[in-house]
């Protein structure tokens, strides 16, 4: 009989350490690292924003910016910023966590109770976040030991240093022996701004996102506490209505008038061309103070050092540990375009009649069907309209409109472009002795330019030397100039082509866009 309780304890500590971070020793252990004091500069801020160590807290976490944001409400009533912590790491996507080894950290708002804080984790220090809530359950999410722990590593939690860990364990511990039965802890993707909205409104999780701004808007209206409520499988919140499980509760003025004046702000970064986007991580991320080494890792802060809530040189200081799957933080996040229904954009309208990749692999294999190979023009003189230079000239002096290109790293990386359009021209042939042109100026502009070999070539209309001709016209007029009229200028010969996007293939043009 004695077996069974060891069986008992075996298959417990099997179901905890199967979980998301393994932090496999709650409770128990001689440890003292819990009992770490607040430190005397965080002491010295609260006093200073007439703060006290018992006041209640409440915990915002967002991913994209890789924050923590601690909370503390003063004497008013009303909750004021603290202090703001770098997340030393976070695994996953954007977007909630919704089934057990998905490597997502979870989003939504969640209550942690004093037995909830692990003084004994595996992970220095951490606090359970609670997931899965009710509102996960209800959505059928699954999952368990979801911790924000110190050390840099993460399977689905949120990973700070050990230092930070402690502070932030330490503030805690003292709301809760100041009275406060729990705190809230709140869990975004990124923070919660028009511009964000405007931008990310055709992810696939937006209609989320949106109900979770509702308790963010609440929060930063009023700086109080939202009441967190369960209609169906929505969140509700506002006061004791909501609390109770209202499907319409109250919600106050300042709140409603926050909501509007972010809408209309929606709409007018809509109506300029804000571009629809998705972030799309290898695995997760890290705040770019932990990679001070890099010097491309600050390109995205665009703040002086005094102006961020935390000084990058302390951090980049601190032990990390052993970080988590290093590799995939490599690349950083990479913004992709989205169309209304959250798919890639791959390539977008151009007024300049380039061809795609796949109206030029159809052309291709029309030629196969009729046994020819078109090796003489180039692809874009292969999609010039069979009309005379006159009707084309008024359109190559219209000046071209830049194309918006979609590609996994859209913001700011001119590889980008050239994987888009080094596609388009063949290689190994000569370039043409006329002045380089961009890649958006129409086949005709080239055709005016291009060298007058013959009185024959010079009174041929364009269009015909523009496309592969009959052996017996070729032999009239020269092929040689009719090359220097299609081929691209030399710099976008130069440009790097990599992986799928080098060659246009003859067949399944569908699967040269799937990789792409």
């Amino acid at each position: 009989m004695a077996v069974r309780p060891l069986a008992a304890a075996s298959l417990v500590a099997l179901a905890i350490s199967l979980g998301a971070c393994q932090d496999s020793t709650f409770g128990g252990g001689g440890s003292t690292r819990h009992l770490t004091p607040i430190p005397q500069k965080t002491l010295a801020l609260m006093q200073t924003k007439g703060m006290s160590q018992g006041d209640p807290i409440l915990i915002r976490a967002y991913k994209r910016e890789a924050e923590m944001e601690v909370w503390k409400r003063g004497s008013s009533g009303q909750y004021a910023l603290l202090k703001t912590f770098p997340i030393c790491r976070w695994s996953g996507q954007l977007g909630p966590k919704t089934k057990q080894g998905d490597r997502q950290a979870p989003e939504g708002f969640y209550t942690i109770t004093p037995g909830q804080m692990n003084p004994n984790s595996s992970y220095y220090l951490s606090f359970d976040t609670g997931y899965p809530n009710a509102f996960d359950r209800a959505n059928g999410r699954t999952g368990n030991y979801i911790m924000v722990h110190g050390t840099c590593s993460s399977a689905g939690c949120f990973a700070m240093t050990d230092e930070s860990m402690a502070e932030i364990y330490a503030i805690a511990r003292e709301a809760f022996a100041g009275g406060q039965r729990g705190f809230q802890f709140q869990s975004y993707p990124f923070r919660m701004t028009a511009q964000n909205f405007a931008k990310f409104r055709n992810d696939p999780n937006a209609p989320f996102w949106k109900n979770l701004k509702e308790g963010s808007d609440h929060f930063e209206a009023l700086k109080e506490e939202p009441r967190v409520g369960l209609c169906g499988n929505r969140y509700v919140f506002g006061g004791a209505d909501a609390a109770a499980g209202s499907c319409s509760p109250k919600v106050d003025t300042l709140v409603a008038e926050k909501r509007e004046r972010d809408n209309r702000e929606i709409a007018e970064l809509v109506g300029k061309g804000t571009a629809a986007t998705r972030v799309v991580y290898d695995d997760g991320g890290q705040n770019p103070v932990f990679r001070q080494q890099q010097p491309s890792a600050f390109a995205s802060l665009t703040h002086a050092e005094e102006a961020l809530p935390y000084a990058p040189k302390d951090y980049a200081r601190h032990n990390l540990g052993e970080v988590s799957r290093p590799e995939t933080l490599a690349a950083g996040p990479r913004e992709i375009e989205v169309d209304a229904k959250g798919r890639p954009l791959m390539t977008a309208s151009i007024e300049a009649p380039i061809p795609t990749k796949a109206a030029a692999a159809a052309l291709a294999r029309k030629d196969e069907r009729k046994g020819n190979r078109r090796e003489e023009p180039s692809l874009v003189a292969q999609a010039a309209p069979a009309t005379p230079a006159a009707a084309t000239a008024p359109e190559a002096a219209k000046p071209a409109a830049p194309a918006r290109i979609a590609v996994a790293d859209a913001d700011g990386d001119m590889s980008a472009y050239q994987k888009a359009f080094g596609n388009l021209f063949n290689k190994g042939n000569p370039t043409p002795a006329t002045p380089a042109a961009d890649a958006a100026t129409v086949p005709a502009a080239a055709a005016v330019a291009a060298p007058e070999p013959s009185k024959t070539a010079r009174t041929a209309p364009v269009a015909k030397t523009a496309h592969a001709v009959p052996a017996a016209q070729s032999r009239k007029e020269p092929a040689k100039p009719a090359r220097a009229e299609t081929r691209p200028d030399a710099k976008a010969e130069s440009r790097p082509e990599t992986r799928t996007e080098a060659k246009v293939p003859a067949k399944a043009p569908e699967k040269t866009a799937a990789k792409n």
